[in-house]
């Protein structure tokens, strides 16, 4: 197969030669009759989401394995790590094999499920992190997200633990006791409108706590949905230290300010906009654009979280948080940090697909777009604007924050492999 006039990063047009699931051959003007046009697209290395809420098993009604992947495939990835907050918990060989399976079978994206830290996610014991990692899974990424590993003894034992066999830690960054009914972002607006705030600073001691324990024990730490100037602070802080202390920032966090809470197209108190942590506010989000351009945040990740209509659409205090993001992430991270001149396309494959790779450990992912590298590979517009429309979405849920807005640019092409799962915007 053919993939004719894209361009790779960004760079000037060529072909590329797929033959068994692998690149053969990079150049102008190749020669072949199965052949799809890319129309100039930039070419990109398949996606890599390094966390992500497919729900299978216990919440099919909001997400399975399979229109989850579906959704990732039509946002531009070819891997996705599954979130451990299932029901059963992914705290077993059983479950996160039972996970993987699906994932094999759907097989829209790789799947990789993470285990969680604690037995059923409640901070108590830890989880079977061994089997786990010993499983057909083979599962690397471990994180109670949803909740914090909040017992500094228990988040020690857990960094020890997986050492052995090159784990890493994913924490969920939220003293519990800072953030006890706390419904958006602590601040001005949180005052106007009478509803509790979630401090930064339950972020940001969090953080600071394991980042030294990380150095204490010699250990990989990997911090979910930073969302503070703070965090950013002491992320940089411990990096400066040559502690192996990653981050990611989700697209949302990039984007989206606790604003909205009170004054958006949707009007106020809309729970569209509830998630977990809150959107920050205006110096916030620029702290985050800063600290992914100059590589502080390694990562996005979109914290993809679906809720089925009856979940979200309610009172504001009990509503779920969260919000989808797998179709929309490559656009808003072109709206935030392409258009604004922070990173180039080249820049966007290393955070959203090389580097998270790397941190999952994943060795058929996040490859360089050259000869012998599998044919993971998203074809991307960033020409066009398109209003944003969830009832378009293969996702089963529709709780996105984005309904209505004008983003830029369009997933043209995925191949897994080689093989398409989307060709002109459309599963295959």
């Amino acid at each position: 197969m053919i993939i004719r006039n894209v361009r790779i990063l960004g760079a000037e047009p060529a072909d590329i030669r797929v033959e068994g699931g692998a690149i053969a051959e990079i150049g102008p003007g190749l020669a072949g009759d199965d052949t799809i046009d890319g129309a100039g697209a930039v070419a990109l290395p398949g996606l890599v989401d390094l966390h992500t809420h497919l729900r299978e098993p216990g919440r099919e009604d909001a997400e399975t394995v399979q229109t989850g992947t579906q959704s990732a495939a039509r946002g531009g990835y070819t891997a996705v790590h599954a979130m451990a907050n299932t029901s059963p918990v992914a705290d077993t060989a059983g479950v996160v094999e039972q996970v993987w399976r699906l994932g094999r079978e759907f097989a829209h994206c790789d799947v990789h499920p993470v285990g969680a830290v604690t037995v059923g996610l409640e901070g108590r014991q830890l989880a079977e992190l061994g089997a786990m990692a010993d499983s057909a899974a083979r599962v690397r990424v471990f994180s109670d997200d949803g909740k914090c590993v909040d017992d500094a003894v228990l988040m020690r034992r857990a960094l020890e633990y997986v050492k052995a066999f090159d784990g890493v830690i994913a924490q969920h960054a939220q003293e519990p006791r800072l953030t006890s009914g706390a419904q958006m972002n602590e601040g001005v607006v949180s005052g106007r409108l009478g509803l509790t705030g979630w401090p930064a600073v339950a972020e940001e001691a969090i953080i600071a706590r394991d980042c030294l324990l990380a150095a204490h024990v010699g250990s990989r730490l990997h911090v979910c949905h930073v969302s503070t100037a703070g965090s950013v602070e002491i992320i940089r802080w411990a990096k400066s230290k040559g502690w192996n202390v990653t981050a990611e920032v989700t697209p949302h966090h990039l984007l989206l300010t606790d604003d909205l809470v009170e004054e958006s197209p949707v009007g106020a108190y809309n729970p569209i906009y509830k998630v977990n942590p809150p959107l920050r506010t205006h110096a916030d989000v620029e702290a985050l654009r800063a600290a992914l351009a100059d590589g502080t945040i390694d990562i996005v990740a979109t914290d993809h979280a679906p809720h089925p209509v009856e979940d979200k659409e309610t009172e504001w205090s009990a509503a779920a948080m969260g919000m989808v993001g797998l179709e929309t992430a490559l656009s808003v991270v072109q709206e935030a940090m392409v258009e604004t001149g922070l990173l180039d396309w080249a820049g966007v494959a290393q955070r959203m697909s090389v580097v998270p790779a790397r941190i999952g450990r994943l060795a058929g992912q996040g490859q360089p777009i050259e000869v012998g590298a599998p044919a993971n590979i998203t074809l991307y517009d960033p020409s066009v604007r398109t209003k944003v429309d969830p009832s378009a979405f293969a996702s089963k849920s529709r709780n996105t924050p984005y309904e209505g807005m004008t983003l830029p640019g369009r997933v043209v092409a995925t191949f897994l492999r080689g093989r398409p799962t989307v060709l002109e915007g459309k599963l295959v």
